[in-house]
């Protein structure tokens, strides 16, 4: 996550409905209408309940490629492991999607799946060289589910193999395992949040309070100066 976004949420985090809402129309008055249509509209197609955790992704284009995936369909989340190496994306890839992507770096893999477990995450390891389910055949409505995606050549740590609760692979019919993590992601987070958002006993929208908090974070990222704005109007 950029600095902005960063100091954005710890500045947006833990206030009333009321706090946010006054702030928000506030905010608003800064931007036209189609712009609020367009956030609020993105909003609504935002989810919670699939996210992704990618450890030590080693090039900046696959970085930027797993945050624009997450950006395109929906997924607020996404978390990372860097014990070997940093998630950097690369601006001109990234072009400003991780302004409206919560990125949570980890410590370590043990941390993540503690994270992540107590969050109520079902661990997917994505991985061909298990007798595993596939993008069919997965049950995306068993409950909320954090997709994981290992490094460029040796996939997912052993860590994460041993505390997987299920196992994910794309069946190819070539000789050789020829998708890269950006194209494996694509295809995992885009067939199975479609599956998800058709599946009718799935609660996947956001929380009224996550949506609360995200639209006025989303306002103030829009606007040039906002928080200098904002404390003219409201104080420190």
């Amino acid at each position: 996550m950029t600095s902005i976004a960063n100091r954005l949420k710890a500045y947006c985090a833990d206030h009333s409905a009321e706090w946010y809402d006054e702030r928000t129309a506030y905010m608003c008055q800064f931007l036209t209408e189609e712009r609020v249509e367009v956030l609020r509209r993105t909003l609504a197609s935002r989810t919670r309940y699939m996210t992704i955790l990618t450890e030590n992704t080693f090039h900046p284009q696959n970085a930027s490629a797993l945050v624009r995936h997450c950006e395109a369909f929906g997924l607020q989340d996404l978390h990372t492991v860097e014990t070997r190496c940093k998630f950097n994306p690369n601006v001109n890839i990234v072009r400003g999607t991780d302004k409206w992507v919560d990125i949570t770096r980890h410590e370590s893999t043990e941390e993540a799946i503690s994270t992540l477990k107590s969050a109520g995450y079902r661990l997917v390891a994505t991985t061909p060289h298990r007798e595993s389910c596939t993008p069919e055949t997965f049950d995306v409505a068993k409950g909320p589910f954090c997709l994981v995606f290992g490094t460029e050549h040796a996939g997912v740590s052993d860590e994460i193999i041993e505390a997987a609760d299920e196992y994910l692979r794309i069946p190819m019919c070539g000789m050789v395992e020829s998708l890269n993590v950006s194209a494996s992601a694509a295809i995992l987070i885009y067939m199975l949040s479609q599956r998800m958002r058709l599946t009718p006993s799935i609660d996947w929208a956001l929380k009224e309070d996550d949506a609360r908090e995200m639209l006025f974070r989303w306002v103030m990222s829009s606007v040039k100066d906002s928080e200098r704005i904002l404390e003219r109007q409201f104080g420190k």
